[in-house]
């Protein structure tokens, strides 16, 4: 599914970012991942996957990320696009995905236009049924961490160092799970972020070769975060 975006959105989109937003606009889940929502079940949430620049075109392109808070339930310190689950007062999935960016990086939705809402995937581990929401930051805003109880820090990450081959591989995790990870801004994206933004990049025809045979397993840190705490945040 998508939301029509408003009228003239293509005019004031950078080239670099058109492709994407014409593709989303008919994209199927699974284009997007392997992981399809069940039949029942799953408690709805929304993201926010948010491209600026800073005024330079592509040499200043980038994506908003955040890394979660270290001690939380779940998903603790992995980096992830903004967002959380989808409370009553929500009007939408769009409402839902820039509330959360606004609470958890003090984002001026105001800046934000929507170019789709993605179709509907699903994240075992927390059993969330996660709709992305595609857009472009036309009036940028600071960010920054509004609370650190969720947020450990913030981020706009150069797409030019995710397209890096150099910082590209996969991750196997203990249970089997094998997928694209990224060594960016000191920080490693990998899981749902990750995959998500590999068949992004796929779609917008943005990837480089890089080397998928290059399997790495999760370090310790990243399956338990707490130790980065003890090492003083000191990441190999």
């Amino acid at each position: 599914m998508s939301d029509a975006p408003e009228d003239g959105w293509f005019d004031y989109l950078p080239g670099w970012l058109r492709r994407l937003a014409v593709r989303a606009q008919d994209a199927r889940p699974e284009d997007l991942s392997a992981f399809l929502p069940p039949d029942e079940g799953g408690r709805e949430s929304a993201v926010l996957i948010l491209f600026g620049d800073d005024g330079r075109g592509w040499d200043g392109a980038h994506v908003l990320l955040i890394e979660r808070a270290h001690d939380m339930r779940s998903h603790a310190g992995q980096v992830a696009f903004p967002g959380g689950a989808v409370d009553p007062e929500d009007a939408d999935d769009v409402a839902a995905a820039l509330r959360e960016a606004a609470e958890e990086t003090g984002l001026d939705p105001a800046g934000v236009r929507v170019l789709a809402t993605l179709p509907s995937l699903f994240l075992p581990p927390s059993g969330f049924v996660v709709t992305p929401v595609l857009a472009w930051w036309r009036d940028p805003s600071p960010v920054s961490v509004v609370d650190a109880a969720e947020v450990a820090s913030v981020h706009r990450v150069p797409l030019a160092e995710l397209l890096d081959p150099a910082n590209r591989y996969r991750v196997s995790h203990p249970s089997g799970f094998l997928g694209p990870a990224f060594d960016v801004a000191g920080l490693l994206v990998w899981g749902f972020t990750a995959g998500l933004l590999d068949r992004l990049m796929r779609l917008a025809g943005w990837e480089q070769p890089w080397n998928a045979a290059d399997v790495r397993e999760l370090p310790a840190w990243a399956l338990d975060p707490t130790l980065l705490r003890r090492t003083g945040d000191a990441r190999p």
